[in-house]
């Protein structure tokens, strides 16, 4: 009879975990799979953008034109590397990669951050090329109506990508977010250094306006390169994380499990979890591995991004 009444509490334990898992898989494939449509668009609206800034930037002599075209053209390759990270991260594990590819994802991030530094460092010598030789802005309605509609583009699509990459909490999208958002940003301040120029002869508003896109580009891909290096090198930047799963494992159990330390660590859009836990040395070893497969199973329906749960139990050390 305890048998039976053992077997049938432990039957949904595996069926949840199962579940979940799969759930949990679906989840991340749609969001590999919304998140290239994304970048697709991404790549072509932003070479068309990037084209139509940088021959009207050539045609009127604006600086913030020309640096928004070249940004506009680096974001281009940036977000077809995200699409390239993107691709790579649905693999399935293999030999060599025996912890899937998750990681790539967080590789295409850091690229694309050391890709917006370099072209940051560009754009920021231009304009101050710009700044010390200013010279006068030819047709500055076109060039104003060109910089208007980057602008709305630009930050449609940074809004379409963002609601994605925090659907699906993809950093490489995350990232190009960023970087579609200072776009947009850029396109409008472009807008404005080409208005005050023109109309209120302070040619060097114009590089100013160069000058402060680079600083954009600056911010986004400091941001960006230090959290996807964190995730490659295996840091933890979440210490709340520990201490909740620490809650609701010796909330559940009551006293009867005491959490010893926990391991975390993030390989892209999934995290991993050793948790070393210390109870009785005398509770059977049915009873163990029903504590071990609750404890699982409760750290996974309540942070759904957690791959693998390793549970450790250890005999309660005595006083």
């Amino acid at each position: 009879m305890d048998k039976d009444s053992d077997n049938e509490n432990s039957k949904p334990v595996i069926s949840d975990s199962s579940t979940n898992k799969g759930s949990f898989t679906s989840h991340i494939n749609e969001g590999f799979r919304a998140g290239q449509k994304i970048a697709k668009i991404s790549v072509i609206t932003l070479v068309s953008i990037g084209v139509a800034e940088l021959l009207m930037g050539y045609i009127s002599g604006s600086v913030v034109a020309t640096a928004d075209g070249v940004d506009s053209m680096s974001d281009a390759m940036i977000s077809f590397i995200v699409l390239i990270g993107l691709r790579f991260a649905r693999r399935p594990a293999d030999r060599t990669f025996q912890f899937g590819y998750h990681k790539v994802e967080s590789f295409a991030a850091m690229m694309a951050a050391i890709g917006m530094i370099a072209i940051g460092i560009f754009i920021a010598y231009h304009s101050y090329e710009g700044f010390v030789h200013p010279r006068e802005i030819q047709h500055p309605i076109p060039t104003m109506v060109v910089l208007a509609i980057a602008s709305g583009i630009s930050l449609h699509r940074a809004l379409q990508m963002r609601n994605i990459a925090n659907k699906y909490n993809l950093l490489s999208l995350k990232t190009d977010a960023k970087n579609s958002i200072k776009d947009g940003s850029a396109s409008i301040l472009g807008f404005l250094s080409v208005l005050i120029a023109t109309q209120f002869g302070f040619l060097q508003a114009d590089a100013i306006g160069g000058m402060i896109i680079a600083g954009f580009i600056f911010s986004v891909s400091y941001v960006s390169l230090k959290q996807s290096s964190l995730i490659l090198v295996d840091a933890w930047y979440n210490p709340i994380s520990a201490d909740y799963i620490t809650k609701l494992i010796e909330q559940k159990f009551e006293g009867d499990v005491t959490v010893r330390s926990i391991k975390l660590r993030q390989t892209g859009v999934v995290s991993r979890a050793e948790i070393h836990v210390d109870m009785d040395g005398k509770k059977p070893l049915n009873d163990v591995e029903l504590v071990l497969l609750s404890t699982e199973n409760l750290i996974k329906s309540r942070m759904p991004s957690m791959d693998i749960v390793l549970v450790i139990p250890h005999a309660q050390r005595r006083s």
